[in-house]
């Protein structure tokens, strides 16, 4: 399990927003040059609002890491592995049919990552459906406001 901690943004409805801070996991990842958390921001994560959190709120936000490892390999793997099938598919559908086979292995190549972005974009609104595979806000760590229900507000 994947434990973060973050503050909450905004509350609509059931669902929150919640501001992730940067861990020390991100200074050590390999990919913190490409991810938009180089770029000094804190990441915006929608979650559940299970336990009632309001606005301000220090919260513990948990991502089963299964899950996370299995979306990160097909973020990160499939584009390449349909980029180089399209591109080795495309050289030899290109020699067959007499067409410069370097053109064709760059249109394979780029049809190839067109068929991916367009798999993992249908995957991730399958994934959103999945309760198991989103994160779920765990704990309260801090309340904002520090009146409880039920308490007598002046």
């Amino acid at each position: 399990m994947i434990i973060e901690q973050g503050v909450v943004d905004r509350v609509s409805g059931q669902k929150a927003s919640v501001r992730v801070e940067k861990s020390s996991a991100c200074a050590s990842c390999q990919s913190r040059d490409s991810c938009h958390e180089a770029s000094g921001k804190d990441m915006i994560i929608e979650v559940a609002n299970d336990l009632g959190a309001g606005k301000g709120d220090r919260i513990e936000i948990s991502i089963p890491a299964g899950s996370f490892l299995l979306l990160s390999i097909l973020v990160y793997l499939l584009p390449v592995l349909t980029l180089i099938g399209g591109a080795v598919l495309g050289g030899a559908v290109g020699g067959a049919f007499a067409i410069n086979p370097t053109f064709a292995s760059i249109a394979g190549g780029c049809l190839g990552m067109g068929i991916a972005f367009y798999a993992l974009k249908r995957l991730d609104r399958s994934a959103r459906a999945q309760r198991d595979l989103r994160p779920r806000m765990t704990r309260i760590l801090l309340r904002s406001d520090l009146s409880f229900p039920g308490k007598d507000q002046e």
